[in-house]
Formats: structure tokens, sequence, C-alpha cells
């Protein structure tokens, strides 16, 4: 290997090269590598949920739950994490159907406020791992580390939130160049912890005003902000944990996602994990008789009021193409 000194042409290059990369438009505010002030947010993203998570049980058992705290995080949840499936998965990283601008844009803001990573980074990393998907260059296989017990114990807890950690972090220009054209997406995706204020605030503004308490705003700030996202961000990641590990494979892909069925409502349809990588593009994954999608329903009806378009529907011949043998 050649190195450049200073003055040569070679080094000239490389810095030319260097604040191409630094201009270049990018769909969040870090770099292709995660520093220290990233790891550490990113830890109280998963932590601070997580614990609010734990602190659930003795809280539901002794005081702070109402029906209202219900219904604002039953609210959040539907809101937030068809953001992640329908406008995140479904839409920008596989180009289920067509939108308009202005669905495109809430359905960008609904998933940042899933508090799972910005638009344009959360799509890179998806297209990444269907790219590999459970082979070596896949972010997040459970299969990483082998198939014994053991590897898999290790593997399923990296598929399931370890990878989150990991310094390298993939290409936006590679994986995403459609998004880092579009402005709108490059504003909403940089906006990313905006919508985890409001994501986080919204509710227990709503929950303050409804009981006119700031009872009312603590409480709905727990169940509706914290545990609401910390469950959903588990849901998440055990689709690509648990849903590359088991379940039943009744179609065909090259890799070892499964349909999990008791997965299927938490996660809005997304763990019928199996069709989908069978049939990457497919605005429905739940295609057999009671595979429950939600997802799939909503999007029909943004089909019927004429927000949505060209939706890749699968017909009979297409689904029977697929079986596995």
């Amino acid at each position: 290997m050649t190195v450049s000194s200073p003055g040569s042409p070679g080094a000239g290059v490389l810095e030319a090269e260097r604040k191409s990369a630094d201009s270049a438009p990018r769909g969040t505010l870090g770099g292709e590598r995660k520093h220290a002030a990233e790891q550490i947010a990113l830890a109280l993203f998963i932590g601070v949920p997580f614990l609010a998570l734990v602190a659930a049980v003795p809280v539901a058992w002794g005081w702070g739950l109402s029906w209202r705290d219900v219904v604002l995080a039953v609210v959040m949840y539907a809101i937030t994490g068809h953001g992640i499936t329908i406008g995140f998965h479904r839409y920008f990283t596989h180009g289920s159907f067509k939108a308009k601008r202005p669905v495109r844009i809430a359905l960008a803001i609904a998933g940042n406020m899933a508090v799972q990573g910005p638009l344009v980074r959360w799509v890179a990393d998806h297209r990444k791992h269907h790219k590999f998907s459970d082979k070596e260059g896949d972010p997040h296989s459970p299969w990483r580390y082998g198939t014994g017990v053991g590897a898999l114990s290790k593997g399923l807890w990296w598929a399931h939130m370890g990878w989150l950690f990991d310094v390298e972090q993939t290409s936006q220009e590679k994986y995403a160049p459609d998004l880092l054209k579009d402005r709108d997406m490059i504003r909403v995706s940089r906006q990313f912890p905006l919508w985890v204020a409001v994501s986080l605030a919204a509710p227990a503004l709503v929950g303050g005003l409804w009981a006119w308490s700031w009872q009312g705003a603590v409480t709905a700030f727990f169940w509706a902000g914290l545990v609401r996202v910390a469950v959903l961000h588990h849901v998440t990641w055990s689709i690509n944990s648990i849903c590359h590990a088991a379940g039943e494979r009744p179609f065909k892909s090259r890799d070892r996602s499964g349909n999990v069925w008791w997965l299927a409502i938490p996660s809005m349809g997304e763990s019928w994990h199996n069709l989908h990588h069978a049939d990457q593009t497919s605005a429905r994954h739940g295609v057999l008789r009671g595979q429950l999608d939600s997802s799939a329903r909503t999007i029909r009806w943004m089909e019927k009021l004429g927000w949505v378009w060209d939706v890749r529907w699968p017909d009979r011949e297409r689904v029977a193409a697929r079986r596995a043998a």
C-alpha cells in the first residue's frame, strides 16, 4: 500500500473525495461510523423505555394506570407502529405502492416517531438485510455465529438488538440513494430527534389536558410514551431475531425466515415473515386464510381513499408460485 505525501497529487485527490463525502446529502445527522455520543444516545433510547417496561408490571398492579392511558398507548402504538410497517418497511424500503407527497411525509414522520432510528438509516439497513439475508453481510442475522445452541443464543441476542451498537453503519449512498435525492425525506429523516421528542411529549400533553392534572400527564408519558416505545422496539426486533430462527416456512425463500403467528397482531402483520422474504414487494404479508395483517388492511383503506395507488397486491397465481414444495 502506498501512502501519499501531503503535497502529492494523490493527497489532493483523497482530500477532494473526503470533502465530497462530507458534503454529500445525508439522511442522518451522523456519519457512516457511530461516535461515542451516538452510542450513548442509542443506549438511552433503548434503555430508558426498557426500564419503564420493567417497571410497568409493579406500577400496573399499584397505581397510575387508567383507561385513558390504555387508549393513548394503543393509539400511539398504532400510529407509530404502522409508520414502521407501512411507511419505513413496505413503502420506503420495498416500494409496495405509490403515494401522494403528503402521505409520504406523514409516513416518514410516523416512522420516525417509533424511535427506531432515522428514515434513511432504517431503510438502508433493511435493504442490506434483504441483499444478504442470513448470510455474511446481513446486519442482523441470528445465524451469524453458527447453528449450535450456544452460537444461536449469541446470534439471537445480536439479531435482536446487539447489531444496533455496531460502529460500522450501512452506506446510505449505496442502499438508499433514492431517498437521498428526495429533499422532503432528507429533511424529515434529519429531524429524527425532533420527532422523538414529539412522540414522547404528545401523549403527556394529551393525557394532562384530558385528565386536567399533572398526574394525567405523568402517567400518559409513562404508558403511552416510554412503555409504548419499549414494547414496539422489542416487537419489531423480534422480527429480526425470532422470525429468522423459528416459525413455519410455507413459501420458498433463500433464507430462514419463518411465520410466527403469535406476533401477528402486535407486529401489525410483519411476523408473516416467510411470505415477505419470498415476495419482498408484496403489500400484504399475511396471504393465507386467517392470517391477520392490519398493515395490509390499512393500505387497502388508503387505496380506496385515493391516497396510494399501484399497490402490489398478491394474486392467487403469484402466491401459488411461491409455495414451498
